[in-house]
């Protein structure tokens, strides 16, 4: 359910109170952190953490990709995931015959564009990790995806990613607003991205930006954007390009698809939509709402647009999907300013001078 919906919005106020207790909860867990009275255990290997201080949306699965495109041919790389509405439970390592059930539409969207990169899966990531590295010996480094909050861990390297349109310094506690963590745990990040800018985003804005989030010393701050590629069929994988006047159904469920519904309309003649809630495990009866609703589109040019994560949860309707004009829409960060050596290079500094974390 989307409570940023504008009917929504009056009920989230009313929830004040249970923000209030929640931020009480969050203080009081990370002063036991930070006063060491509960442990974060680092590990002699290098341990690169993407995450954020909100709830969903900020663009975690194409910084992991980004980092994952940038870093595997010099590095045995894995990446450890939690495995959200998986339908299994503790620690699974993917494997080529491996489902989004299994291990979450997340972790199995890495597995498939990456097969040489270890995939694996932990809600305990402090248990996970040995695990993982027991079974890939020769791994040499770990990303941690969306582990920023999971302080059992002590990661070497954090990158904490904040939304354009949703800054964690304007934000408030769940359920209210979206902040999972307080606001001052920002100055734990080695790392800040402010993600989803508009790509034309000025260097005054990006100053005001910049002054607003107030990075410490030892912070660098970057800004990137969404940048889409070219639409691939589900099955056959074969490109299409999408022509101004085709009529495209928008069929997704991720936490915020307000920038992909925003290039649709820059991009197609008219597009519709069929919006599920994030994660969403698609049913049959799912497939035959986007047949019902594809086929009231009254266009001579028309498909389906969906997004990659979206895509490892519908591939296994293959049979179904044979006679269906459905194509996956890649995405992936852009870093703006001409930024991006200097962001690659950090990791890769990081990587060859690490030293265990104090």
């Amino acid at each position: 359910m989307n409570f940023n919906a504008p009917l929504l919005k009056p009920i989230r106020i009313l929830l004040v109170p249970f923000s209030m207790l929640y931020g009480a909860i969050v203080w009081l867990r990370n002063r036991l952190y930070d006063r060491q009275v509960l442990k974060s255990t680092p590990f002699n290997i290098p341990l690169i953490c993407v995450g954020n201080l909100s709830a969903g949306g900020t663009g975690k699965s194409p910084m992991v990709e980004f980092l994952l495109k940038k870093l595997h041919t010099r590095y045995k790389l894995a990446v450890l995931s939690r495995g959200y509405k998986r339908k299994t439970k503790g620690y699974a390592l993917a494997n080529p015959g491996t489902n989004a059930l299994e291990i979450g539409d997340e972790p199995m969207q890495f597995h498939l564009k990456f097969p040489e990169v270890s995939i694996a899966v932990g809600e305990e990531r402090i248990v996970a990790i040995p695990q993982l590295l027991h079974d890939r010996p020769d791994t040499n480094v770990i990303i941690l995806d969306d582990a920023f909050q999971h302080r059992a861990v002590k990661a070497g390297m954090n990158i904490v990613l904040t939304d354009y349109s949703n800054l964690f310094t304007r934000d408030w506690y769940l359920p209210t607003g979206d902040l999972r963590d307080e606001k001052a745990s920002y100055k734990r990040a080695d790392v800040l991205v402010v993600t989803k800018c508009p790509p034309s985003l000025s260097e005054e804005e990006r100053k005001q930006i910049r002054e607003e989030i107030k990075p410490l010393p030892h912070q660098q701050i970057f800004f990137s954007a969404i940048r889409y590629g070219q639409p691939y069929h589900i099955l056959t994988k074969e490109p299409v390009q999408l022509q101004p006047d085709a009529e495209v159904l928008l069929v997704s469920g991720i936490a915020n698809p307000e920038p992909l519904k925003k290039y649709l309309h820059e991009v197609a003649d008219t597009y519709y939509e069929l919006l599920y809630s994030d994660h969403h495990i698609f049913s049959i009866d799912d497939l035959n709402e986007i047949r019902k609703k594809f086929n009231q589109v009254q266009a001579d040019r028309k498909l389906i647009i969906t997004t990659e994560k979206d895509a490892v949860r519908l591939i296994k309707f293959e049979q179904q999907l044979q006679d269906l004009p459905l194509y996956v829409l890649p995405i992936e960060v852009q870093f703006l300013f001409g930024e991006e050596p200097v962001f690659t290079e950090l990791m890769t500094k990081f990587i060859t001078g690490f030293k265990l974390p104090a």
